[in-house]
């Protein structure tokens, strides 16, 4: 599958630790020319960390796609109405993020872009990044690989011996998984050996 012409939704939510990893995405997706709209949650648009500034973050995305991102409810609802993508690529996807989308809430511009794209039984793809994973979490990382139009970006223990239930998306698989996830398929292996 070529990226060429597809419109990608790139939502990121609040794993701020793995923006530097996610970003490079973001312009390699724009150089295979994708037609990218940056979606940000209320937490990624507003909170300054020592990872990055929000307002250096939104520049980023503007410079990068050419577009303002989305990051309040009004903006975002149209996704689905409109059919305004082809896929919605949630990267990172924290385990709040997780947990709500898993649970059917929709408070952020990222959860209400999500669900407004799978009402068009759209695929949405998602790079989890979350200290709970295999605890809190587990319960809704097994219920969103059970639901349909639902993928994940293959994911491993980032740190087993420190941090036992964290996980972390092999970011540099995005693209590749976004094109089998717009060929409806689940990119394989999905759960990679920890570093």
């Amino acid at each position: 599958m070529e990226l060429t012409g597809k419109r990608i939704g790139f939502a990121m939510t609040g794993s701020f630790c793995t923006y530097q990893a996610v970003l490079p995405v973001v312009k390699t997706l724009v150089e295979s020319g994708a037609d990218v709209t940056p979606i940000l949650s209320f937490n990624a648009s507003r909170l300054d960390t020592r990872f990055m500034r929000a307002a250096d973050l939104k520049l980023y995305l503007n410079e990068t796609t050419g577009k303002a991102a989305i990051d309040d409810l009004v903006s975002a609802e149209p996704i689905g109405p409109k059919k305004l993508l082809d896929l919605l690529i949630i990267a990172p996807c924290t385990g709040n993020t997780l947990a709500k989308l898993a649970l059917g809430v929709t408070d952020t511009p990222v959860l209400l872009a999500a669900k407004a794209h799978l009402r068009n039984q759209s695929p949405v793809l998602i790079a989890v990044s979350t200290n709970d994973a295999l605890a809190a979490n587990a319960k809704n990382i097994g219920i969103l690989l059970n639901t349909r139009h639902i993928y994940f970006v293959p994911y491993r223990q980032d740190n087993h011996k420190k941090k036992e239930t964290s996980i972390v998306a092999e970011m540099n698989l995005i693209v590749e998984a976004a094109k089998s996830a717009l060929d409806g398929k689940q990119i394989q292996p999905l759960m990679l050996d920890p570093n």
